[in-house]
């Protein structure tokens, strides 16, 4: 996933007023973000092996357990890399000025669309993927799942209310329920597309969702 390999690499920077960390330790942890991020993303986290993911990513099996304690941890640092990645990506779209507040959402599907378009729509979600297979995942998953998607629920209420200030959607509307309703929407529309190669359950979804808010 190159564009998700780039953001990465572009956060990996160690904060000021720490202690410096090993850069070889650094980039193998990287490694094996990135490529976590894309097997996950692909296939899911019961299916993937750690093995497969170290030959992936370029590093000596049985190393692994020098990066990380266990699987659980490798899987809560993917979900807050796929968090950072994404909510990049909602804020890119969401804080443009040149457009108003209804286009910026607009604009987030188009950009999700064409993403999912680049890979031949064999990624989805992380968040989603991970959320369907919560009844064999370590349960410490669970609330970090819902953090995520409450937060990206968040800023697109805030999206929701800026439309409202603007005049392009009623202010009888509740942002934080249409928000809610649109994620639950979404990661269904992105898993059926990725089911069927197809963008047309994301367009399905999407225009009917901002029927909704029009009407």
């Amino acid at each position: 996933m190159t564009d998700l390999a780039q953001s990465m690499s572009a956060t990996s920077a160690a904060k000021r007023g720490r202690p410096k960390k090993d850069p070889a330790t650094a980039q193998a942890r990287q490694k094996l973000i990135r490529s976590g991020l894309i097997h996950l993303t692909e296939r899911g986290y019961s299916s993937v092996g750690v093995d497969e993911v170290l030959t992936h990513a370029g590093v000596p099996k049985g190393s692994f357990y020098h990066y990380f304690r266990n699987k659980e941890e490798f899987g809560g640092q993917l979900i807050s890399a796929y968090h950072a990645y994404f909510s990049a990506k909602l804020h890119i779209s969401f804080s443009n000025p040149k457009l108003p507040a209804l286009k910026r959402l607009a604009a987030f599907v188009e950009d999700a669309e064409a993403g999912m378009a680049r890979h031949g729509f064999r990624r989805g979600c992380l968040v989603g993927n991970l959320g369907q297979e919560m009844a064999a995942l370590p349960e410490s998953f669970r609330s970090q799942l819902i953090c995520v998607l409450e937060d990206w629920q968040a800023r697109t209420a805030k999206c929701l209310r800026l439309a409202q200030d603007e005049g392009t959607l009623s202010s009888t509307q509740d942002a934080k329920a249409l928000a809610a309703f649109f994620w639950i929407g979404w990661e269904g529309a992105v898993l059926r597309s990725k089911l069927e190669r197809d963008a047309a359950p994301l367009r399905i979804f999407s225009n009917s969702f901002f029927t909704l808010l029009t009407a």
